[in-house]
């Protein structure tokens, strides 16, 4: 049965009305709802609730709570199928994923959405420009003959459908086009979704159809408690491109767009790069947080160096942590298979591995509750040579397990053996003989 909304969450909770998301959320995320129902008002907080979405956990996003992270799953024209999608998330949950994005451009889309959610119980987003393109391509050729029309019908069937979140790139205007032109950038867009978006106001000769009816569209937010994304469509896709003035001018209109967000009740978040050197991660986190009024930042790493391919879920670990640290609230993770191929079910669990890696050590930093604590429980379960409590509080619980089967002695492991540190220096300062 459909559900729509008469006030969203955001009008509730300015009016001092805490609805039961937001008190399932706060339990959940460790926070009194009061709090979190303060940082819903102010929109420094989302809480990612379609009613439609019947599975859901209730979690938040935003300053001051646990940095999360997104798997991003979904299908290619060359690869399509439920069942390794539905593996591919089964990774992404048990590896401790918070979100979870379909970005599916193969057959069967929208069956894929439908089995995806069905089994997703953390928050679960999309970008429905992709199935408006797939759609104008099967009926008329090109994507570039996409309608207005076919992008809104496809942002109403997903969020009837239970999407919580959507990326919409409503910050490509044309006059950042004429500043992308005049650039000279090395990769120009590596955004698919801002590709698309761009190629059709460049073919219609027409102004971007989601930033001119920005209007119609936090109508179909309101109505689905629907979360907006707000796009990086020229995020930059080289670190020689990072922070130039196509990305600041999108930006700046993105922070325009945010004070519309909240004027009119919709929760959002804004994205962001991309491909950053190390020296630009803090500052553009700065930046967008200026600009945007503290809106929820969502990023994709960012990656600090092009010449890893293979190994950018640990490039876009040490960006992630770094904007994290500055402030950025969300981290889509990057998998080892990033610029070579679709990833596989092994891809997505190191990609969540290495992003929640980067986000729990800026939670450490950021104060975050808990976070130094779970560290110290490790820190005391090692002194112990306590394995089970180490297991038991690892990130990765089934890595400690691989590596401690091939352990020396219950009470050591295969490094030191009997030379442990921990036991030599544990026998020395309590007076008891060596037995090394």
């Amino acid at each position: 049965m459909l559900t729509v909304k008469n006030k969203t969450l955001m009008e509730n909770a300015r009016e001092g009305l805490i609805e039961e998301a937001v008190v399932r959320a706060g339990l959940n995320e460790g926070v009194a709802a009061e709090d979190l129902a303060r940082g819903l008002a102010e929109g420094v907080v989302v809480v990612p609730a379609n009613p439609n979405h019947r599975n859901l956990v209730s979690a938040a996003i935003g300053r001051g709570l646990r940095t999360k992270v997104n798997a991003n799953l979904g299908t290619s024209s060359g690869v399509s199928s439920l069942a390794d999608e539905k593996a591919k998330l089964q990774a992404a949950l048990e590896a401790g994923a918070d979100a979870v994005m379909d970005l599916s451009i193969g057959e069967g889309v929208e069956e894929i959405l439908r089995e995806l959610l069905a089994m997703c119980p953390v928050p679960f987003g999309t970008v429905p420009i992709y199935q408006a393109a797939l759609k104008a391509r099967e009926e008329r050729g090109s994507i570039v003959e996409m309608t207005v029309e076919d992008i809104f019908d496809s942002i109403e069937r997903q969020a009837r459908a239970g999407v919580d979140f959507i990326t919409v790139h409503t910050g490509l205007r044309w006059e950042t086009i004429g500043m992308l032109q005049s650039q000279g950038r090395v990769a120009d867009v590596v955004s698919r979704g801002g590709s698309f978006t761009l190629a059709w106001m460049l073919h219609h000769q027409k102004e971007n159809p989601l930033y001119e009816n920005f209007d119609r569209l936090l109508h179909l937010a309101r109505r689905y408690e629907l979360i907006l994304s707000l796009g990086d469509a020229l995020r930059p896709g080289a670190i020689a491109d990072a922070t130039d003035q196509p990305q600041v001018h999108e930006l700046l209109t993105l922070g325009t767009l945010v004070k519309r967000c909240r004027e009119a009740g919709v929760q959002c978040m804004v994205e962001g790069p991309g491909h950053v050197p190390l020296d630009q991660v803090e500052a553009n986190v700065i930046l967008q947080k200026r600009l945007c009024g503290g809106a929820p930042f969502y990023v994709l790493g960012p990656l600090v160096t092009d010449v890893a391919p293979g190994y950018d879920h640990i490039t876009s670990a040490i960006g992630g942590a770094i904007a994290a640290m500055a402030g950025a609230d969300f981290l889509c993770y990057v998998t080892p298979a990033e610029h070579l191929g679709l990833p596989g079910p092994d891809d997505v669990r190191d990609g969540v591995i290495a992003a929640r890696i980067a986000g729990h050590a800026a939670d450490i930093v950021k104060g975050v509750p808990g976070a130094r604590e779970w560290d110290r429980r490790m820190s005391t379960a090692r002194k112990a040579l306590d394995w089970e409590a180490q297991e038991r509080l690892a990130l990765d619980p089934s890595k400690v397990r691989a590596y401690r089967g091939r352990r020396l002695e219950e009470g050591e492991c295969t490094m030191c053996g009997p030379f442990c540190a921990m036991k030599v220096i544990s026998q020395a300062l309590g007076g008891e003989k060596l037995t090394c």
